[in-house]
Order: structure tokens, then C-alpha cells, then sequence
């Protein structure tokens, strides 16, 4: 083979190979629900963590360790979403991990239900857990 044959080869096979991996992600809808629900969820722990946050400046220090778990669930999801619309080989593994986490977070959250945006992150992070953990159950090759 030559070397303009090799390259060209090389080229080919960089370009192809996440074509088919974006089309086979749209084959996949749960992969695809998986990912929007997750950043769904990203969005709602950051916004948690931010009201947390505020809440503690207040003086309220018991939430403290909501917003460490809010902070980091959102890292979390954002990762997992991030490996499911890639339909990486890694998903199955930051499913499993995200499923723990979100429902670390929502235990944390559901200590306060008088506060709204603590309910609303509960709520994301039990819907993203039940999410993660079915697509998880699934083999996704």
C-alpha cells in the first residue's frame, strides 16, 4: 500500500467512524432520552447548588452538604449525558454511577419539602435516576 494510499485510509477511516456512530446514536432513542434527561437534571442540581449556596451565605449552614452533593451530581450528569449521546462503551458504567448519585442528591434534597427548588431537584434527580438505571439494564452495542 502506498504511502498517499495508507493516509488516505487513515483519513477515511477518522471521518467514517463517527458517522457511524452519530447515525447508529439515532437508532438508539433510549441512549438519546437518557442524554436529554441527564442534562436536564445537570441543569436543575446547578441551579440548586446556586440557591444552596445563597442559603448558606444566610447563615442556613445546614445546606452546606446539599449544595457539595448538588455541585457534584451535576458534574455527574453532565458527564453521563455527555457519554450517552456519544453512545460511548463507557456509558453502561457512568449510568450506574450517575443512578447512585442522583439518588445520593434527591435523598439530600427531599430533607427540606417546604423549599421549592430543593423539590424540584429531588424530582429531577429521582426521574434521571430511573432513567439511568433502566437504560442501564439495556445492552447498547
Amino acid at each position: 500500500m502506498s504511502r498517499v494510499s495508507a493516509l488516505f485510509a487513515a483519513f477515511a477511516l477518522a471521518v467514517v467512524v463517527p458517522v457511524v456512530s452519530f447515525a447508529d446514536h439515532h437508532g438508539d432513542p433510549m441512549m438519546k432520552k437518557c442524554a436529554e434527561v441527564c442534562s436536564a437534571c445537570q441543569i436543575e442540581c446547578d441551579s440548586c447548588f446556586h440557591h444552596c449556596l445563597e442559603l448558606v451565605a444566610s447563615g442556613k449552614t445546614e445546606h452546606k452538604a446539599t449544595a457539595q452533593l448538588c455541585v457534584d451530581c451535576s458534574e455527574c450528569c453532565k458527564a453521563c449525558s455527555t457519554l450517552c449521546a456519544r453512545k460511548s462503551p463507557l456509558a453502561k458504567h457512568m449510568l450506574e454511577c450517575c443512578a447512585k448519585c442522583c439518588d445520593e442528591c434527591a435523598t439530600a434534597c427531599e430533607k427540606f419539602p417546604n423549599d421549592e427548588h430543593m423539590v424540584a431537584c429531588a424530582k429531577s434527580c429521582r426521574t434521571c435516576q430511573k432513567q439511568c438505571a433502566d437504560v442501564a439494564k439495556h445492552d447498547h452495542k
